[in-house]
């Protein structure tokens, strides 16, 4: 039974981080599409309320819940599938803490030029392209990491 609650708990937080992920970039992009400050500044705040609501409570479970079922499993952190999740795990992690950043600075931008009536600012499309850009080696990551969990395949260059 400890099992199947933590396998459940893994996958929804998998699918919670790339599910999030996808949604917070589509609504984001499909906003910015408008080019109105307000409307930007309002999605952007919902943006960073579901990144610290959802995607923050997945990223503290997957680890917990991924390190709890290889202890149950008896797997050793160390085998390749396994290793090359983590590795991924963290990769992503680096792409997406500079990410949350980004998203406060480009909603506070946004809310400084509707409070002003001004158009974006030219800061905003450069940091706004750079967000855009993190989010691909993220993605790709997190992609990866659940085709690795499915498949649990064998990697000769870690597994021998």
């Amino acid at each position: 039974m400890l099992y199947v609650v933590l396998k459940f708990l893994h996958v929804i937080g998998a699918a919670v981080l790339l599910g999030t992920g996808a949604g917070i970039a589509f609504f984001l992009v499909v906003a910015r599409m408008t080019d109105d400050a307000a409307r930007i500044a309002e999605v952007a705040r919902i943006v960073v309320i579901a990144d610290f609501v959802f995607t923050l409570t997945a990223v503290i479970a997957q680890p917990v819940t991924g390190v709890a079922l290889a202890m149950h499993l008896g797997l050793p952190l160390t085998q390749g599938w396994i290793l090359l999740s983590i590795l991924l795990y963290l990769l992503t992690g680096l792409f997406w803490l500079p990410v949350v950043w980004m998203q406060l600075r480009l909603r506070d931008m946004a809310r400084a030029a509707a409070a002003r009536g001004l158009p974006l600012p030219a800061a905003w499309a450069r940091l706004y392209r750079i967000w855009f850009a993190f989010g691909f080696p993220a993605f790709f990551a997190v992609l990866g990491i659940v085709w690795l969990m499915i498949a649990k395949p064998v990697i000769p260059w870690i597994d021998g």
